[in-house]
């Protein structure tokens, strides 16, 4: 199995991949689980996981405003509590900054009432950890009550195809979100080689797909990975050597990855990507700002 989307999908078949020794590669979710091979050695994740993106805008928040009053929006699920402890985490002695948190279920149709408590808590740095129909509505409402907070977006929610034009591009001016990979929606990357290998690509399997849709870098990366596993594995094709391989990725590069952001794994690390880069919105696009973030 590659590239199985969301978290509670992947949640579901967690525990059964592993007793039956079914090889559960790059899971499209950044949840922190996914990185756990000592009691899940057949699940591996590939994207940043969610914990380390919440310490990356805590460090970010506590250089640049360390007197933020912080108000948090998230989904009532493993993968909204990974991002609210990584900020917790990252924030550390300094977590009483959070004035104010306020949670959402999939099945509720809006997230207005959340939004309004969080408003009058009188915070003025807003962390959005939300899928994108929650994600849009957020930003949406927001401009609508005239809340003006420094907004941190979680990278899920990023997309502007899915996410910041159904917000109206305009309301989401300023929001600060990250990224492992290159926005095909910026125009920076026209002329890159990279970029332009994956738009030919795109082309050619998937034509009339919306080229400014991040979600098809995503797969796009995720299936790179899973060829490169392949081939490293040869002949040898056995589910133990496959999960071998994907335990043996060294500096694999991919040209919609970042200039700088590598796969990296080992039998003791299951996170092959745990380097991002901040970007803020224009209004029209995401514009990369900063040094790259995270350990590696």
């Amino acid at each position: 199995m590659s590239a199985t989307l969301g978290t509670p999908p992947n949640s579901a078949i967690h525990k059964y991949m592993n007793q039956k020794k079914v090889p559960h590669l790059f899971v499209n979710t950044g949840a922190h689980k996914w990185g756990d091979p000592k009691n899940f050695p057949w699940t591996m994740g590939l994207q940043p996981d969610y914990q380390t993106e919440g310490k990356i805008y805590a460090s970010h928040i506590l250089k640049n405003n360390p007197n933020a009053k912080i108000a948090i929006l998230y989904q009532n699920d493993d993968y909204g509590k990974d991002y609210l402890k990584g900020m917790e985490d990252g924030l550390g002695d300094k977590k009483g900054m959070i004035v104010a948190k306020a949670s959402y279920e999939t099945t509720d149709p809006t997230v207005s009432n959340q939004m309004v408590t969080l408003k009058s808590s009188g915070a003025d740095t807003f962390f959005n950890v939300t899928t994108p129909k929650w994600a849009a509505q957020a930003i949406k409402i927001a401009a609508e009550l005239g809340w003006k907070p420094i907004h941190y977006l979680n990278s899920v929610s990023s997309s502007v195809g899915s996410v910041m034009v159904p917000a109206g591009a305009e309301n989401g001016i300023g929001i600060i979100s990250s990224n492992y990979f290159k926005d095909p929606a910026d125009p920076v990357w026209a002329n890159d080689k990279g970029f332009l290998e994956y738009k030919a690509w795109l082309e050619k399997n998937m034509p009339g797909a919306n080229i400014v849709e991040g979600f098809y870098v995503s797969g796009y990366i995720h299936a790179a990975a899973t060829a490169q596993v392949i081939r490293q594995a040869g002949d040898d094709l056995t589910r133990a050597n496959i999960m071998k391989q994907a335990a043996n990725l060294k500096n694999f590069e991919n040209g919609m990855l970042l200039p700088g952001i590598k796969l990296n794994t080992s039998a003791t690390d299951f996170y092959p990507v745990e380097n991002k880069q901040l970007m803020k919105w224009n209004g029209k696009s995401w514009e990369m700002f900063g040094e790259i973030y995270g350990p590696k």
